[in-house]
């Protein structure tokens, strides 16, 4: 995982364990709030409940002092030691209640009856707690504590007792007197007791640590899988942003969800090449400055233009342009979209200024990635795209600003009424070429002055 990512994982998840962290303390301070609550409710109304001031002092001090450390969670005063000395703190209060606060006020019944009479299980919910932490050491921390607490308390209980009986101590063919002498007895201790609880103990905070430590490596690679779609979403973003100079949204999003758009084809399409007259005339009465913003200006709205019709900008070719209808993205009865599209840009080309002439042809279109491993550019070529710059050329001779070969002719829907301007001859193609010009108001006349 590289380091920034892992960086960005490590601060999620320390706040996940942050809050988890403060989660667990307010369990257990509310565990221990309770607990000294019930202490005292029950010295007040039972009169024969004795309530020692050590166990009430115990108990608040163990609910101060996670109300202290709930305050101090993720500020300038929190260590990472901290949590660790909390619930072995914990731990450590559990075990020795066993070993303080007599089984009997009278002091005839050996405290080894407590771990009889109530148990380790009192421990779990410790462990159980400190996976909300989300922290696998600290639960095996809090199970290594509670195996050690436990063992220490029941130690220290056994060192004073004169007489000790445990399962040894019993008769392979043991009778019903046997079990009653030495199990009943109140000096059996249960070594094997011990030592299995205090096994599945372990076992258990094992188990609960190996699942916190799966939760973490899944929360490490939910995060790994966010950031790499995000950078995804933002590689495509950036493309589309780009292609969106030139393209609909929708399109662009097209090329960028299906790559193979761009791989080499040959498809059926509508070339459009557009060429400003008399730019050279044009230029030189201007400044340079002024020249290239309305340069700028009229191809940016021209792009517009043929991106509404679903058209591509292919290239522009310095005071013109070359666009395509139908490849490399399909759409729908190209040659009528390429032929409104010429007239809105010959509308467009009034309004700014410009005189210029636009050659459309329909037919096979080859179309592609070129260049090398480092630089690649996409380009279209072919007899169509050759036809439709001879078009746009002949448009000077014969004084028409759109003309269109026969096969875009054919295609058109009843909307447009193309006039045949006769056959030609083309540079470039053998033999003679019917040519048409379609009718739009004024958009048949004669362009003034030469490319």
């Amino acid at each position: 995982m590289p380091e920034r990512l892992r960086e960005q994982a490590l601060d999620r998840l320390g706040q996940a364990e942050r809050n988890g962290l403060r989660l667990a303390i307010r369990c257990r301070t509310a565990a221990t709030g309770a607990g000294l609550v019930w202490y005292i409710g029950a010295a007040l109304v039972s009169p024969d409940f004795e309530a020692r001031a050590l166990s009430i002092a115990t108990l608040l001090l163990f609910t101060t002092f996670g109300v202290m450390h709930l305050a101090i969670i993720g500020t300038q005063f929190d260590r990472w030691w901290m949590k660790y000395a909390i619930y072995a703190a914990d731990i450590a209060g559990v075990c020795a209640l066993f070993v303080l606060i007599p089984v009997s006020p009278s002091g005839e019944v050996p405290q080894i009856v407590a771990f009889r009479a109530y148990g380790i299980y009192y421990l779990f919910p410790l462990i159980a707690m400190a996976c909300l932490s989300l922290s696998w050491r600290l639960v095996i921390w809090a199970g290594c504590i509670a195996v050690l607490g436990w063992w220490i308390a029941f130690l220290w209980i056994v060192a004073d007792m004169n007489q000790v009986y445990s399962w040894g101590d019993i008769p392979l063919q043991a009778t019903r007197e046997d079990y009653e002498t030495i199990f009943l007895s109140m000096n059996f201790i249960g070594v094997g007791n011990r030592i299995e609880e205090t096994g599945l103990l372990f076992a258990g905070a094992l188990t609960l640590a190996l699942a916190v430590y799966r939760a973490r490596r899944v929360f490490f690679a939910q995060i790994a899988a966010e950031v790499h779609e995000e950078r995804e979403r933002q590689a495509r973003q950036r493309v589309t942003d780009l292609l969106g100079r030139y393209l609909p949204e929708a399109i662009a999003s097209k090329l960028i969800e299906e790559p193979d758009a761009l791989a080499p084809q040959v498809r059926y399409g509508s070339a459009l090449v557009l060429d400003i007259a008399d730019f050279t005339r044009f230029a030189a009465a201007r400044h340079p400055h002024d020249v290239i913003a309305s340069l700028d200006a009229f191809l940016a709205d021209s792009s517009d233009i043929v991106s509404e019709q679903k058209g591509i900008v292919i290239t522009f070719t310095g005071d013109g342009l070359l666009a395509t209808f139908n490849t490399p993205i399909e759409i729908e009865r190209p040659e009528t979209m390429a032929v409104r599209a010429a007239l809105e840009l010959l509308s467009l080309a009034r309004l700014s200024g410009f005189n210029i002439r636009i050659g459309i042809a329909s037919g096979k279109i080859v179309s592609g990635n070129i260049g090398s491993s480092r630089r690649q550019a996409f380009t279209v070529y072919g007899d169509t795209v050759n036809l439709a710059s001879r078009l746009e050329n002949e448009g000077k001779r014969l004084g028409a600003r759109l003309l269109i070969d026969p096969s875009t002719k054919e295609a058109l829907s009843s909307e447009f009424t193309p006039v045949s301007l006769g056959r030609h001859t083309l540079r470039g193609f053998s033999g003679d070429r019917e040519v048409f010009a379609v009718e739009a108001g004024d958009q048949c006349s004669k362009p003034s002055g030469n490319s």
